[in-house]
């Protein structure tokens, strides 16, 4: 008998530690609770950095979604972007060579059936291959540790796009879209496309309803192509009336602006405010005090150079950022790995090297309790002088996160108060820590000469008393 209720209680723990685990497993990426400037997953702090592909994993079939998502995983990333389908480019669009947005249109996959000769969609009915192909991208990611932004819309930025589009009246059976690529994206002028939109929007919900890893962002570059904010409120209460039966609720992300924008009356159904381009930085500056996570959701047109990238993802970061995706054009069909040689002509960069520097970076932001620390103006005192900047993160009198920009060495003068610290230099760009001191300070002013270095460093200051 006590044989028995033994093996019975040990049957209970394991179905209650099996049930523990899977509510654990199932819980969406979240805003954190302490700081909700960052993320929270699997049930630690989280900052997103990547550098990842154009957006077509998923709508192009000749891409191998594996390799790829092992790739940034390898590189110590965790986040990639990706459309939905109703946008797609032709190639050469932008002048990106092997676009992994714009692929073969006899194959390309979008929510929707093809029927009749396929080379028309059937916007009242679903391809469920398509969300097969979906839903085991999102698992793959999870695997991989890896956030999926799921970009739900794209406005249409020129005619070339809005003819490729099965809204567009060219490519439906159902005489919808017959009007201007400005008007798709409205309450007001959209003909019947908004039922088709939502019925989308709900069918996405629904079909990664158990997927942690999903954020869902309600338009790519909604500044462009006539969209209105109104729309973008609409889709964001679809969403969110989408999910209302849900255990639990997924975040919603808004692309505000390219550059920088002042938020004046946000959404209370986002969570994640993106900008484009964002460099410098005053866009998280700017919108700070809204405590909700304000990313860096796409940059990769300022020319080839690494350093460019890495320099924006680290002033980003310090500066309170809680996620940086750049656009990495070494991903490709057929060189899924990021090794594809892009011409000059290409007019953003990527690299395996650069991915490495922003898997330095990402390791340096985690080696910090960051959750508590926000931006710092106080802490260096000295005048800054050409082209040097600094950024400072910080939790006053116990750790600071430093970053600087320009010239070979320099001494740094910081205010801090009394104390005993560690102070540890890293090189961005090999992630090699390049000199180790302990600092007795009286408080004050200290005078920190650093390391050589090329063009920046990160230093890493921690109280250890």
């Amino acid at each position: 008998m006590k044989k028995h209720n033994l093996l019975l209680f040990k049957l209970l723990f394991f179905i209650l530690s099996c049930v523990l685990q899977l509510n654990a497993q199932v819980k969406p990426i979240a805003l954190h609770p302490v700081n909700p400037h960052y993320f929270v997953y699997n049930g630690k702090p989280t900052i997103l950095i990547t550098s990842g592909e154009h957006y077509g994993a998923v709508m192009n079939p000749d891409f191998n979604y594996k390799i790829y998502l092992k790739t940034l995983q390898k590189d110590g990333l965790n986040l990639t972007r990706t459309m939905t389908g109703g946008y797609f480019e032709p190639s050469g669009a932008f002048n990106i060579s092997k676009n992994t947005l714009a692929p073969d249109q006899k194959k390309y996959l979008c929510p929707w059936q093809r029927v009749g000769d396929d080379s028309k969609f059937d916007l009242t009915k679903w391809d469920e291959a398509y969300f097969a192909r979906l839903k085991d991208f999102v698992v793959e990611a999870k695997k991989h540790d890896v956030i999926v932004e799921l970009s739900l819309f794209c406005p249409f930025y020129e005619e070339m796009q809005w003819k490729l589009s099965p809204f567009n009246i060219l490519n439906n059976v159902n005489s919808l879209g017959a009007i201007p690529r400005t008007d798709v994206y409205t309450l007001d002028k959209n003909k019947g496309l908004l039922e088709v939109q939502e019925a989308m929007v709900r069918k996405l919900v629904n079909e990664l309803k158990d997927c942690p890893n999903v954020i869902y962002e309600i338009c790519n570059e909604p500044y462009f192509g006539g969209i209105t904010l109104e729309w973008q409120g609409r889709i964001a209460q679809v969403i969110a009336e989408a999910e209302k039966s849900f255990v639990q609720h997924h975040l919603i992300s808004q692309n505000i602006a390219n550059g920088s924008q002042k938020i004046t009356n946000p959404n209370p159904l986002v969570s994640v405010f993106n900008f484009h381009y964002a460099a410098p930085p005053t866009a998280v500056t700017q919108n700070y005090g809204l405590n909700n996570v304000i990313g860096e959701n796409e940059t990769g047109f300022k020319g080839q150079k690494d350093s460019t990238y890495r320099k924006e993802a680290w002033e980003l970061i310090l500066t309170g950022g809680g996620l940086f995706n750049n656009l990495d054009y070494s991903f490709t069909t057929e060189i899924e790995d990021g090794t594809f040689q892009y011409p000059a002509a290409q007019p953003g960069g990527g690299s395996v090297a650069y991915r490495k520097q922003m898997g330095y970076l990402k390791k340096f932001i985690e080696s910090f309790d960051f959750v508590n620390m926000k931006p710092d103006t106080t802490v260096y005192s000295s005048g800054l002088t050409g082209k040097n900047k600094v950024t400072v993160l910080a939790e006053p009198g116990n750790q600071y996160a430093i970053y600087w920009m320009g010239g070979k060495r320099v001494n740094l003068e910081l205010n801090l108060p009394k104390g005993r610290y560690s102070l540890e230099w890293m090189d961005p760009l090999t992630g090699k820590k390049e000199k180790k001191i302990s600092l007795n300070h009286p408080g004050g002013k200290a005078m920190i000469e650093s390391p050589g270095y090329q063009e920046d460093f990160g230093l890493k200051i921690i109280n250890v008393n």
